[in-house]
């Protein structure tokens, strides 16, 4: 025997087809955990033509770092067909390598997933790298090698099998980087039915190990990830692309609320198609509504009560009066495009649909708060709520294991309702501009008082709680209140970079009586030409600032009344979610003498703050 790769093995390793057959075991499949166990690799001895090779099945020969950090399942080979992620890796006593892998829930997964269950997939292949092999013996003028230092790194289900008879082919896809090997070992790629070419591997000197690509931060990663992931909608998805992207914790929040933000899951949708969506009328609804004893109204309006019942449906919800469905609050409502309604009037209008025209009505939106629409269900945003710990070790010695507290913000459905005032003989128009400014002013009064309880909600009951409700005060105007100067400016940006979270998009929020106030106060006191409050885009200290009276200006505090309160922070870490489906009720009676409809708009919403660290406050502002 020799304890180095022998010359015979080298030369005739790049003609040889690497293969071996395993199948799903589907006795171990957990349908509701959506996990599978897989074995792919035994030491059953396997005839390469010009060798036999066995591969060593025991913990010091076989490398786990690459699956145990969070290495995928494909099909065929193809690293964009992502549809499970390694959980684990053991080698049992009948010396039988088996991994357990979890399943996403994308649509590609879930079709895979069924046909791992209905015993279509049975095939299993493994991409694997050989480090070091031992002459083992000879027999009958053969040579039998066994490998004692191989390292798989990828698993697939494949549906044409390198070998029939054998069923796995082993191989490393050119796309991958070349890991370092022993001279002249090539790194071998499937057979020609899995349509691959062979690559060559970089080299080190001989005798030099192959470094290991296992470490503790990269199984925390993994392992913290697929936890967080666990209670999203859509996250395992998520969690999966974010691991074979070598993502940290707090990367994959980032992705996950960027993805949240950006595509709902899951939607609130009816299904209406974008003729369908145009053809939706509010007005037509409202007027059914106003006069119920009106048959022509009713049955002008028939297809906006069949797809609000659809949306009830959807929403699992009972309308009090006609719910709009979601593809209605995002269509478009532009004059000068004939398929938005430009044929039907003269003038032009503003582009954008009810849900633009809800967030644009507030100054959250121009701070950069996050806005989740369409939703469906309670959601979960993950947050870390501690870290892990980094060592001093020496050398040749391995830091402890260690990682972050992982919590979450939760949110569910709370309903909100404002009204407007509209004339009846306007609702009996049916031009596109009537219809957009109903939707504009239900928008406004909707937008006013969503923002106002995202900045102080929280004090009655069934209220989302705000900003000023999450976090306590942590710059003080004094006993009784204090006035707003420099240094309170000063001190709300230093409690948040204190705690590290001065990031993102950092701006202040108040009301008009404190940017008159710190309009009027001198930085170095009176008379010194230089005001807290400047002139320009980004008045305070560089950072922007936006007005809104939806900043409480009637707090108390001690013997001081009508205080205000200043608010700096990460405006990206406050989320509003709303759920799918504007409820809208008419009440033709209150204002009937004057032939003024009230139209109330409901609408389910929930505010979150991702971490109570990225917002400072000051909230006993005295103005006068």
């Amino acid at each position: 025997m020799t304890s180095s790769l022998p010359q015979a093995l080298r030369e005739h390793l790049p003609t040889g087809q690497l293969k071996r057959a395993f199948i799903v075991e589907r006795a171990s499949i957990d349908e509701e955990a959506r996990t599978v166990k897989l074995a792919f690799a035994s030491e059953t001895p396997v005839n390469r033509g010009w060798f036999t090779e066995v591969l060593d099945l025991s913990r010091k020969s076989m490398r786990t770092g690459r699956l145990t950090a969070g290495a995928n399942l494909l099909c065929d080979h193809d690293t964009r067909d992502v549809v499970a992620v390694v959980e684990s890796v053991e080698i049992g006593s009948d010396k039988v390598a088996r991994a357990v892998v979890r399943f996403g829930r994308s649509v590609r997964a879930e079709e895979v997933f069924r046909d791992v269950i209905d015993g279509i997939r049975v095939n299993v292949s493994v991409g694997y790298i050989i480090h070091e092999a031992i002459l083992e013996g000879t027999k009958d003028g053969s040579d039998t090698y066994r490998v004692t230092d191989w390292e798989p790194f990828e698993l697939s289900l494949v549906s044409v099998p390198a070998d029939a008879t054998v069923g796995v082919g082993r191989s490393l896809p050119a796309e991958l980087p070349a890991v370092p090997s022993l001279p002249s070992l090539p790194l071998v790629t499937p057979s020609s039915t899995e349509n691959r070419a062979m690559t060559t591997p970089a080299t080190t000197p001989a005798g030099t190990p192959a470094p290991t690509i296992e470490t503790t931060a990269q199984r925390n990663h993994a392992a913290e990830i697929s936890k967080i992931a666990a209670a999203m909608p859509g996250g395992a998805e998520l969690a999966m692309r974010s691991i074979q992207a070598g993502h940290t914790v707090e990367q994959f929040q980032a992705e996950a609320i960027r993805t949240l933000s950006n595509k709902p899951v899951p939607t609130a949708d009816i299904g209406l198609t974008p003729k369908e969506t145009r053809r939706f009328s509010m007005v037509r609804a409202l007027n059914a509504l106003a006069n119920p004893g009106d048959v022509t109204a009713r049955n002008a309006a028939a297809f906006e009560f069949e797809c609000s019942n659809a949306t009830a449906t959807k929403l699992g919800k009972t309308s009090r009066g006609i719910l709009i469905p979601f593809e209605v609050q995002k269509r478009d409502m532009v004059v000068g495009t004939a398929a938005a309604g430009g044929n039907l009037v003269g003038t032009d209008l503003m582009a954008g649909d009810f849900i633009t025209i809800l967030r644009d009505a507030m100054v959250l939106n121009t701070l950069g708060a996050r806005f989740l629409s369409g939703l469906v269900g309670n959601i979960a945003i993950p947050k870390q709520t501690g870290s892990g710990s980094a060592y001093w070790v020496a050398e040749g010695q391995a830091p402890d294991e260690s990682s972050a507290a992982i919590g979450q913000v939760a949110m569910s459905p709370k309903t909100v309702g404002a009204f407007t005032d509209i004339s009846r003989k306007l609702l009996l128009q049916s031009s596109i501009d009537v219809e957009s400014f109903v939707s504009s002013d239900l928008a406004m009064v909707l937008g006013l008082a969503i923002q106002r309880a995202a900045i102080a909600g929280g004090s009655v009951a069934n209220e989302p709680s705000g900003i000023l409700a999450k976090i306590a005060a942590s710059v003080l105007g004094g006993a009784n209140g204090g006035a707003p100067d420099w240094d309170s400016v000063v001190d709300l940006e230093t409690a948040v970079s204190v705690a590290n979270a001065d990031v993102g998009t950092l701006a202040y929020l108040t009301n008009a009586k404190v940017r008159g106030k710190l309009k009027k106060t001198f930085v170095d006191g009176p008379g010194t030409g230089e005001r807290v409050w400047q002139k320009g885009s980004e008045p305070l200290n560089g950072y922007r600032a936006a007005v809104t009276n939806g900043v409480p200006s009637n707090l108390t505090k001690g013997t001081g009344t009508n205080l205000s309160a200043l608010i700096f922070g990460n405006f990206a870490d406050l989320v509003i979610a709303m759920w799918g489906g504007l409820d809208l009720m008419v009440d033709p009676y209150t204002h009937s003498t004057t032939g003024t409809v009230r139209v109330t708009a409901l609408q389910d919403v929930d505010v979150g703050v991702r971490n109570i660290e990225s917002f400072a406050t000051m909230e006993d502002a005295a103005t006068v």
